[in-house]
């Protein structure tokens, strides 16, 4: 968990209801899933589609992973029921990861075939770098027996274009992302520009050979660096999206769907909640909310 999501789920507990619920209103599709599907519902109005996320992370309870997974199969039943345009993503911390890794694994397993049986995505989301082995090593498991499951890498880690190496030869499915860990010096790049570079080396890396890739960006130098190598490479639309976070730079999903690009929103909300609760302090003004479920258009 990033030090910014850290201080939010920490202090959560204790800012008003009300104030927590104002702010993160424009980043997470809702407390119930009637509220997420009615924001999918939305967005597949404007030509985009959604992968929705259970907000939680750290887990160490088996009850509560339990319980995660079980909420996952019913989001994913209900998708399905509504025949909307929409995938998951699970943090395998919120499904046992911290108790034992083959009971995340066999919570994972029920989510992917619960996809399955729907036709629909399940994504691993990654997190920091001290789970990132076993991270990928549920999600080699799994990919051998679904492949409909795919995972997240984060360009400012050293490993990154080493672990794109380590891929399996075809049918891969990978979000592309900066990250937004705090991490050590000595397993993750630096410099601003030096992220955005390796970025666009790793994105470069995976649409070469084929792999589905997930540009999750609101950087407009990536995004505009992304259109270029599709461009450039001759991608097909059906080989990549573009991922934003619910509620950050709407006018910028619009423009990247009015430009014949596939966009998905992802829930990623924690860090941006806190930026939002942090402006309105400093303003004077009221804040707002946080929800269960985040959503994103289109990773």
């Amino acid at each position: 968990m990033g030090i910014a999501s850290w201080i939010v789920v920490k202090a959560l507990p204790v800012v008003p209801k009300a104030i927590v619920g104002r702010v993160a209103r424009r980043y997470v599709a809702g407390e119930k899933l009637e509220d997420a599907l009615a924001v999918v519902e939305q967005l597949a109005g404007e030509g985009a589609m959604a992968t929705l996320d259970l907000l939680g992370e750290e887990v160490t309870e088996r009850s509560k992973a339990t319980a995660a997974t079980d909420e996952y199969v019913q989001m994913l039943d209900a998708i399905a029921a509504r025949s909307l345009p929409s995938n998951v993503s699970i943090k395998l911390t919120s499904l046992g990861l911290q108790v034992d890794a083959d009971f995340c694994r066999d919570n994972v397993l029920r989510i992917v075939a619960a996809a399955a049986r729907h036709g629909n995505f399940v994504r691993i989301d990654m997190e920091d770098h001290t789970t990132t082995d076993r991270t990928l090593a549920i999600y080699h498991d799994i990919f051998a027996r679904h492949r409909n499951v795919g995972v997240v890498f984060q360009a400012y880690m050293r490993r990154t274009l080493a672990d794109i190496a380590a891929l399996p030869p075809a049918g891969a499915n990978v979000r592309l992302c900066k990250g937004i860990y705090i991490e050590p010096r000595t397993v993750a790049w630096k410099g601003y520009e030096t992220v955005r570079m390796n970025f666009l080396r790793a994105l470069e890396k995976l649409l070469v050979p084929g792999v589905y890739v997930g540009i999750a960006t609101h950087d407009e130098h990536l995004a505009c660096g992304a259109v270029a190598l599709v461009d450039r490479l001759k991608v097909p639309r059906e080989r990549y999206e573009f991922q934003m976070l619910h509620g950050v730079d709407p006018e910028l999903r619009r423009i990247l769907i009015a430009g014949g690009h596939r966009l998905r929103e992802n829930p990623e909300v924690a860090t941006h909640v806190l930026k939002a609760m942090v402006g309105r302090a400093r303003s004077g003004a009221a804040s707002g909310g946080a929800g269960r479920i985040g959503s994103g258009s289109g990773s």
